[in-house]
């Protein structure tokens, strides 16, 4: 994926010039868990795409993250589980969420199945993340 070259750095006279490990491609993968359907995320993604960073882009509703990966998410986010579910969503309230108390694993198993309820979108960058709202909110992060 990176292709590693040698390059020639620039002398000081009397010195040898020396080689160093160049990078072809430096930049971070950047994800973004979007779904192309919510203004906010496209916002976010043409912000991203503005500043030419490399995009891991991940349509979360046809590939949900396992439990696993939405644990590692929170972990980022530094937040609960019910802070990332999207409580105006129609799903939110057919499944009676408001008024339910589940534990955190219950809450990440929900949106496993039900990746419609995961707030959108949320953009990571090595060992942090953010939600995009408002899309300028991400910009902490890179």
């Amino acid at each position: 994926m990176h292709q590693n070259t040698l390059a020639k750095t620039s002398c000081t006279e009397g010195q040898p010039a020396r080689l160093e490990r160049a990078d072809s491609d430096r930049r971070k993968l950047v994800t973004l868990y979007h779904n192309p359907r919510c203004s906010k995320s496209r916002q976010t993604l043409q912000l991203l795409e503005a500043r030419g960073l490399k995009l891991n882009i991940v349509e979360y509703l046809k590939t949900p993250p396992s439990a696993a990966a939405v644990k590692a998410i929170l972990k980022k986010l530094g937040i609960k589980p019910h802070d990332l579910l999207l409580r105006g969503e129609a799903r939110y309230a057919e499944l009676g969420l408001k008024d339910r108390e589940l534990s955190d694993e219950a809450l990440i198993a929900l949106m496993v199945e039900n990746p419609i309820l995961i707030e959108r979108p949320i953009v990571v960058n090595g060992n942090k993340a953010a939600i995009g709202r408002p899309p300028e909110k991400v910009l902490e992060i890179l």
